[in-house]
Formats: C-alpha cells, structure tokens, sequence
C-alpha cells in the first residue's frame, strides 16, 4: 500500500486557548480537490486521511457530517482508499484534554457513529501516535493540558489508548473485517555513557507501553509498577488484557531521523540522530508484536541542493525492502505528509506560520523534487510486491467491490486462517 496523508495535528497550546490545526495551516479546507488530483497525479491509491475531530464531533451523540461527506466520498468516487484518522493530538474544546476520563467513552461514540456514516470504509487508524500524544501533552508539557508529570503521562496514556480500543470494538460491531493501522513512533535510547545506561532502559522499556496496552501485552514488572504508581488501576490494567484485539491489526510505525535519542546519566535526552535505521528498530517491535508492519510515516525536509529528501526516500525505501528481505511480512509504505507542513519546527508548541518544506508539493501545490522520486518510485515497485498481502489476517478490499459489510462468519473464518499462517511466518 504505497500511501500518503493529508496531516490533520489539532493539538492546543496556550492553556487550551490556542488551536494549532494543520489543515487550516496547509489550505486543505479551501483546496481539497487540488490535493486529491495531487495523490492521483503521483499514483497514490491509498490515503492516510481524518476528517477533523474538533470540527465534527459537536458534543455527545451530536455530530456535523458536511465536510466528512464532502471528503470522503470525493475519495471514494476516485477509487482512493482512505485510512482513516480519527483523532490526530487534540480532542475538541468541550470535552477538555485527554486528563478527562470520559475521553474514552466519549470517542468510542463518535467511532460507532463513524462507522454507521460510512460504512465501506475498512481501513482505520482510530488514535494517531498515541504514545507520542500523551509523551507531549502529560509529560513534556507541551500540548493539551501540559503537565510535566509521570502521573499525567499515565493519564492520558491509559485514556488514550482505551479510547483506541473501545473504538476498534465498536468499529468491528459494525464492519467486522475493518483493519485498523496503528501508525506509533518507533523509539530508541542510547546510553551516552556506563552511567546512563539504567536510564536509556528505563526509556526504552517505557517506549513499547503504548502498543502493549493496545495490543493487550503483559508489561515487564518494571512497567507494571510504574503504571501502578503513577495513577493506574488493577482493574483498569485488566482491561486491556481482556481486550485483545491484536488480529485485526497492522502494526504500523512512524520513524523520523529524531526518532534514536542520546540518553545522558542524569535522564536528559537530546536527539541522537540515525544510528540504528528504520529497519533495525523495527525489527525489535516485530519481534515484540508479530504483526505485519506498514512504515506510516517518515519525510525529510527539502534542503539546498534539492536531493536530500529525495535520498531520505530512497534510504527508507531500501530499509523497506530489508524487511520484507528477512522474511518480516511488510505491506505499506508512506511519506508523510502530501503538502508542506507548518510549524513542525517547534513541534508545534508554536504558532508561528513557519512553513517546513517536508511534503511532496509545496503549500502551492507544486510538486517537489521528493514527489517526483516518489511517483517513479510507485511506477517501479506496484506490480512487483502485492503478493505480501498474505500476511494479513483479512484482504484489504478495493473500493470498487461492492461487497460490504462482509458476513461475519465469513470474516472470522479468514481471521483463523492467518492466525494459523502468523504463527509460522515464514511459511506464510
């Protein structure tokens, strides 16, 4: 699945007052259509795409459709399959930050209603970088509600990630063959000396918490007691190991040159650069899960000679390729996003109208020299990789088979089957 994404961020800053939305930063809302005709032009066929939840979701029970139906049914007469984002770093005004405990709740509502909406839509990725989200909002003190706390990390983390989960439940009582593609960062932490390296542990285990939950994953004992002491419950852990939904699942992971971190003795943390490589930390979060992987987001920004997002592409590409190589089942790729993106320079703790040339077309909708490599790069590789798709535990369905929902016997079927097959991969 060679994918792009229209970057959908609403995070907010300021205490709450200030909203930071990358839709209305790149024109999207004006310009739709232009950037639909852009992911056609390069040969895309597959759209990491939300409409935006602050907009949509009213109150509870209450919802305003018009720019969803606009959208996503534009996508669907053009055969473009969307994966669908349904929270990207923010929740709308009235219900708060993600410290509320009926965030949870709340959300999986507005995911049936979604689902009720649009029906033929199969791919979802309900909560985006959900690790990533509650790092910002409840412990960097970033986004949201801006705590610099372990408490509030917790928080957010626990009611983020049950938020995915009711929302996939509830998704599956409406389209039980959905597929749901967690697009995670996938983190690293080197120890910079002897001294850090119970630091650098520490972080690295904390790195998978996230996925563990979703994926309904025991936690090591370190972890269990870090969750424990800083706000969650017994019953509330169990939850998420009743809960496990890890077949319906594509482990997908997002992985930037900021995503490897240099741990010194003293806990602080500064950006290392690229050591390991997409494929290496991948490996270690396939070994972990056992899911099919889809690389959901990476990019580069566009430098003075022109070519280095180009040779980012290529070098991501190649580690792609790797993967697939060593026998770990791998089917999407995606640079992200389409367009430029605005203020991803401060991580958009500011509002500054910066513009950071990191997509395919610029904010003109001019493609960029990394577009160009990317449409030849899909003309090259399309026919030659569908075949990996085995690996999933239902088929991903084109747009134009009109064929849902699917029985449920019949999906559960397919489910058993490539259970069977996950279990031996490499006969798979």
């Amino acid at each position: 699945m060679f994918a792009t994404g229209i970057e959908n961020s609403i995070p907010t800053i300021q205490n709450g007052k200030v909203r930071v939305d990358q839709m209305e930063a790149s024109d999207f809302y004006r310009r739709w259509r232009e950037d639909f005709d852009c992911v056609e032009d390069i040969g895309i066929e597959y759209l990491r795409y939300g409409p935006p939840l602050h907009k949509c979701f009213l109150g509870p029970g209450r919802y305003d459709w018009e720019f969803a139906d606009l959208t996503l049914n534009e996508l669907r007469r053009r055969r473009i399959t969307p994966i669908v984002d349904l929270c990207h770093f923010g929740v709308p005004d009235w219900m708060g930050n993600f410290q509320n405990p009926d965030f949870s709740e709340l959300f999986a509502g507005y995911a049936a209603a979604f689902a009720e909406r649009f029906p033929w839509v199969q791919l979802y990725t309900p909560v985006n970088e959900m690790f990533i989200c509650a790092v910002f909002s409840g412990k960097y003190g970033w986004w949201n509600e801006q705590l610099r706390t372990d408490l509030g990390f917790v928080t957010a983390l626990k009611h983020i990630v049950k938020g995915n989960v009711l929302a996939m439940i509830e998704i599956l009582k409406r389209r039980p063959d959905a597929i749901f593609i967690q697009s995670e960062s996938s983190e690293y932490f080197h120890a910079d000396s002897p001294a850090a390296i119970g630091p650098a542990e520490l972080l690295n285990a904390r790195r998978f918490l996230s996925l563990d939950l979703n994926y309904g994953r025991r936690v090591d004992s370190e972890m269990y007691e870090y969750l424990m002491d800083n706000g969650m419950t017994r019953e509330e852990y169990h939850f998420f190991l009743h809960n496990r939904l890890k077949q319906h699942c594509i482990l997908g992971n997002d992985y930037y040159r900021t995503n490897e971190h240099r741990v010194h003795a003293d806990g602080r943390t500064e950006s290392s650069g690229e050591v390991f490589g997409y494929s290496e930390i991948t490996r270690q979060y396939h070994n972990r899960y056992r899911l099919p992987i889809m690389h959901t987001e990476t990019n580069l920004r566009e430098g003075p000679t022109g070519q280095e997002a180009v040779q980012w592409l290529w070098k991501e590409w190649a580690n792609v390729l790797r993967l697939r190589n060593v026998g770990i089942p791998t089917v999407g790729f995606t640079w992200y996003s389409l367009t430029d993106q605005v203020d991803w320079d401060t991580a958009l703790r500011e509002k500054n109208g910066n513009v950071n040339p990191l997509g395919l077309y610029d904010l003109d909708r001019n493609i960029r020299n990394v577009g160009k490599a990317y449409k030849q790069l899909i003309k090259d590789w399309r026919d030659v990789l569908p075949a990996s798709s085995v690996c999933l535990a239902v088929p991903v369905k084109p747009l134009d088979q009109d064929c849902w929902p699917p029985n449920e016997e019949a999906a559960s079927a397919g489910l058993r089957l490539t259970q069977q097959s996950m279990q031996n991969p490499e006969a798979a």
